[in-house]
């Protein structure tokens, strides 16, 4: 799978392409059938799958523009191009920076500059819910109207009556329902990054933990939860808590920190891919150190209880 970045280097395809754009976020179920679908139109014509994606997502630059606060993330751009590699079906990635100018392109623009000139595009694919350029003023019936370009769109995804979505699955995580999360992802929600120092206060606790360092977004879990880390070492389970850390720090970015069952080693530097499994409680603030170690304590038996069962 080809990835570029920005328009300053587009991709190059003389022979044509098949497309879809959209924010990928989560690279749900939803997403996953309209991938297997273009996948499957693509070779009946010949043509390379080519997948559009924006850095930043426009809610999110929209929310930053007006001084909102920021949409929840689901999966930051690492994560989520590499859950687009895994489904097997894209040859191609396009990151986008959508920006000031970007947001201003009108739709037709977005056409003849996008679609047109740069993807050379042939057959386009697209949810039922997708509009484009400035004003959110592009339809579909302005792009079958296109001469040379085929496209069609998806209905949604149903999983159980509730349709697959990056909003439904934001919403199942701030909940704290992992298992329906779970359903409409086809996975167990994921997050990883590198090891990096912390105030290493879980040391002095009798449990040390791993400091993950996230890309800087707004995620949409809280609390304390039982996770499976894979890294250099293989696989281990845990306990994780993810959130703001009120009993000891004034912060108001999210920091995850796991403690791995059983496990001695240093993991400065290296990447650690953490899955959610279970949630065990919210995040709460503690009048007093030892009351914090007395939970953490507690934490870990209820992770190794659940684990057991």
């Amino acid at each position: 799978m080809k990835i570029w970045f920005g328009r300053h280097m587009p991709p190059h395809f003389p022979h044509g392409s098949a497309v879809t754009i959209g924010n990928f976020d989560g690279v749900h179920l939803g997403h996953r059938h309209i991938l297997q679908r273009l996948e499957q139109e693509a070779r009946s014509r010949g043509l390379p799958v080519a997948v559009v994606v924006f850095e930043p997502q426009p809610q999110e630059f929209f929310a930053r523009q007006s001084g909102r606060e920021q949409p929840y993330r689901i999966s930051p751009l690492r994560s989520k191009l590499q859950l687009l590699r895994e489904t097997g079906c894209v040859d191609a990635v396009w990151v986008l920076r959508f920006d000031q100018a970007f947001a201003g392109m009108g739709a037709q623009a977005f056409i003849d500059s996008i679609l047109r000139g740069s993807l050379n595009t042939r057959y386009l694919l697209i949810g039922d819910d997708f509009r484009f350029g400035a004003g959110r003023k592009g339809s579909f019936e302005m792009l079958q109207n296109q001469p040379g370009m085929i496209t069609e769109r998806t209905p949604s995804v149903l999983v159980e009556n509730i349709r697959a979505s990056s909003t439904a699955i934001r919403q199942a995580l701030s909940d704290g329902r992992l298992e329906h999360a779970r359903k409409l992802l086809g996975r167990d929600y994921t997050l990883g990054g590198r090891i990096k120092h912390g105030s290493k206060l879980g040391r002095t606790l009798g449990s040390p933990t791993a400091n993950v360092q996230l890309a800087h977004h707004r995620y949409p879990l809280n609390g304390v939860f039982v996770v499976e880390a894979e890294g250099s070492f293989g696989k281990r389970c845990g306990v994780a808590s993810f959130g703001f850390n009120p009993s000891v720090s004034a912060s108001r970015r999210q920091k995850l920190e796991v403690h791995l069952f059983d496990f001695q080693g240093n993991l400065y530097g290296q990447r650690l891919s953490v899955r959610f499994l279970h949630k065990l409680r919210d995040e709460k603030k503690f009048d007093s150190i030892e009351d914090l170690k007395l939970q953490i304590w507690a934490d870990m038996d209820a992770a190794k209880n659940w684990l057991k069962a």
